[in-house]
């Protein structure tokens, strides 16, 4: 397909026989699909541009600081923004129904503007997460930056799994709670990135 305006359709690719799962440790695992969602740049566009992106601020010691990216959530009532994610969120919920037992519902989004917007380490535990697996499907846009995991309870080398222009990767099994994830800052000259979260309710 391609659209007159903005270039080639974005198109979102079947799940099936194509992601690779990488098995870790306590029963936590990461599935991995580049170019989950083709032709995003007009996705891409939509989001920079078209998403009423909100600054926060947290305490930090004694102070309080701006968090480094800006955020917005969207609830399951909520209509995304590009019918592109809204395909996506179906293709994860026909794919990992059975294995999750329940639908994604919720999108948080994170953009990243530059290389010193980053998130610290951390796992998504505020939700039943925390005692409970679950999982967390990430669809990225835009310039590609490092997601690095790490096990809570070391002894284990971290690993970086490089997401670009509408790569996927889903963090599965006990992974929030027994492993952590972050996007560090970076010195090198890129771009704007924006992330998609699809949780199931209660999940942050």
């Amino acid at each position: 397909m391609f659209d007159m305006m903005t270039g080639p359709a974005a198109t979102v690719t079947s799940l099936p026989g194509r992601l690779v799962r990488h098995t870790l440790t306590a029963g936590a695992w990461v599935d991995v699909l580049p170019g989950f969602v083709g032709g995003s740049d007009a996705v891409f566009d939509t989001l920079l541009h078209e998403v009423d992106w909100r600054a926060e601020r947290r305490q930090m010691y004694d102070n309080v600081v701006d968090t480094p990216r800006l955020l917005r959530w969207y609830s399951g009532d909520e209509r995304l923004p590009h019918a592109t994610l809204t395909a996506a969120k179906a293709e994860l919920n026909r794919h990992y129904a059975g294995e999750l037992g329940e639908e994604f519902v919720t999108a948080g989004m994170c953009l990243y503007r530059d290389g010193r917007d980053s998130v610290a380490w951390h796992g998504d535990t505020l939700g039943r997460s925390a005692t409970t697996d679950t999982m967390v499907a990430i669809v990225s846009f835009g310039s590609p930056r490092n997601l690095m995991l790490r096990p809570r309870a070391g002894g284990h080398e971290t690993l970086r799994f490089p997401q670009g222009h509408g790569d996927l990767i889903v963090m599965g099994g006990s992974c929030q709670r027994t492993w952590e994830h972050a996007i560090p800052k970076t010195a090198r000259p890129v771009g704007p990135r924006v992330s998609v979260q699809f949780r199931p309710i209660g999940v942050a």
